[in-house]
């Protein structure tokens, strides 16, 4: 390869407005709007709900700085895939595929469709849950189905589309916060401790779901400008202000309902503001700000998810099929009907359950990104020569926060999903089912004897 080619690969384009929009976009979901109601019903008490936003909030910027350092390392590819192929091998790599493929993307997209059935029935007036249980996973499944065929096809989201859906998302934050401020009978008396805290895993599961979005940062290091001056403002600015919004979110909810009253709201804590405050009207416009955050982070999951599978066949790390792309309309086809095949599964065995499944992909996902954030201190000690423009500031403070963190947050989880009334099994379910991409992968060199490619090198 010559020397030109790395450059045309990726180019440094983005600045700090555009790379701060970019990790705000990604990260703000439907998580903000749907959670407040499965946390006020799980845990009940508001000091404990504010204080899970905050210290899981400082655990994802912990968690998006170390990642920085690894894409400065690795421009030109970025992909968490690159991290665990570079620190622990192939055989790292291969299931990082493996679980993306088949659990977390899967989960993402079944718990994305759920909720937006959810909002899709509560706009057309239609009752849905225990009196009508297959109505979510219906709309679901409809919805699965025609976006996967249309990315199959080739649709993009362009980027005024993903600029217009972030200005949605954060426009819907601040208008529900000055509704809840504003609306008559509201008092910060909700705020005070109950004393009586409950299900701390389905919080710190509903917590960790919010703020995923920051391991875009592994995506967007290699295309910034001057990375060593421009990455920390990015990350912490960034995360700093979706940790604002938040808190500032759930106080505001706090503030307008009480915990009991916000654990009744099946059908969204935010449209029941909205309707306290400007009527019917009100909660009619919040559903569809959030319907248009949600269709945003589904279609765009099903779009570019399915490219770490097709990066990895190509790099000769996984099944070769993975890597075709379709003759006519140059989409990874292969690892697009699979992922959408496994979220039609996931949605019928949940019975579209949102909680459900957004608590499993967490599971899985931060159990991955362990690895990932624990690659930093790893090539540190095997790889101290390599060049690094950005560098994880207060190191190995930083990484290290983030990995107890996160694992004490994951303990929580699988420990509350276990004890309940009604166990659910999925999220340890999905990591025995992660586990065993190392057998099939032992296999498949066994079988197959490819030869992979070459570990991506740092060029400076």
């Amino acid at each position: 390869m010559s020397e030109a080619s790395p450059k045309s690969d990726l180019q440094r384009v983005i600045g700090f407005w555009g790379g701060l929009a970019l990790i705000i976009g990604i990260t703000i979901g439907g998580g903000i709007f749907r959670k407040p109601y499965t946390l006020a019903r799980d845990v009940g008490d508001p000091t404990t709900i504010l204080a899970l936003w905050v210290v899981f909030g400082v655990v994802s910027i912990c968690g998006a700085l170390a990642l920085a350092e690894l894409s400065s390392m690795f421009p030109r590819t970025g992909g968490v895939y690159v991290f665990l192929r570079k620190a622990y091998g192939d055989s790292a790599a291969f299931v990082f595929g493996w679980l993306y493929l088949l659990v977390a993307t899967p989960a993402t997209i079944g718990a994305l469709s759920s909720f937006f059935g959810e909002l899709l029935l509560g706009l057309m007036g239609q009752p849905f849950g225990a009196e009508h249980p297959l109505r979510v996973p219906i709309v679901a499944s409809i919805t699965i189905v025609a976006l996967t065929l249309i990315n199959f096809l080739g649709a993009r989201l362009g980027s005024a589309v993903q600029t217009f859906f972030t200005v949605v998302k954060v426009g819907a934050l601040v208008l529900l916060m000055a509704a809840s401020f504003t609306l008559p009978g509201g008092t910060f008396s909700h705020l005070a401790s109950t004393g009586e805290a409950r299900n701390i895993g389905s919080g710190v599961a509903s917590v960790i779901w919010a703020y995923d979005g920051w391991i875009a940062v592994s995506m967007v290091a290699g295309e910034v400008k001057a990375p060593e001056k421009l990455m920390r403002r990015i990350i912490i600015i960034g995360m700093l202000a979706i940790v604002v919004l938040y808190v500032g979110a759930n106080i505001g909810y706090f503030y307008a309902m009480s915990p009991a009253a916000m654990a009744q709201e099946p059908g969204g804590v935010p449209q029941k503001i909205m309707s306290l405050s400007i009527g019917p009207f009100g909660a009619t416009l919040i559903a569809g700000f959030i319907m248009c955050s949600v269709f945003g982070a589904l279609n765009g999951n099903i779009l570019a998810k399915p490219r770490v599978a097709h990066a990895l066949a190509r790099d000769g790390l996984t099944f070769s099929f993975l890597g075709r792309v379709h003759p006519r309309f140059a989409t990874p086809h292969g690892p697009l009907f699979i992922q959408g095949a496994v979220a039609l599964l996931l949605v019928a065995v949940t019975r579209g359950s949102f909680d459900a499944l957004s608590n499993f992909f967490v599971v899985v996902e931060w159990s991955a990104l362990l690895f990932a954030v624990g690659a930093v201190i790893v090539l540190r000690r095997t790889a101290p020569d390599l060049a690094r423009p950005f560098r994880t500031p207060l190191y190995p403070i930083v990484p290290l926060f983030f990995l107890i963190g996160s694992t004490l947050g994951l303990g929580a989880i699988l420990w509350g999903e276990m004890v309940r009334d009604d166990p659910n099994y999925l999220p340890l379910i999905g990591l025995v089912v992660s586990a065993a991409g190392f057998p099939v992968f032992w296999l498949w060199r066994r079988m197959a004897a490819p030869t992979p490619a070459p570990a991506p090198e740092f060029r400076p």
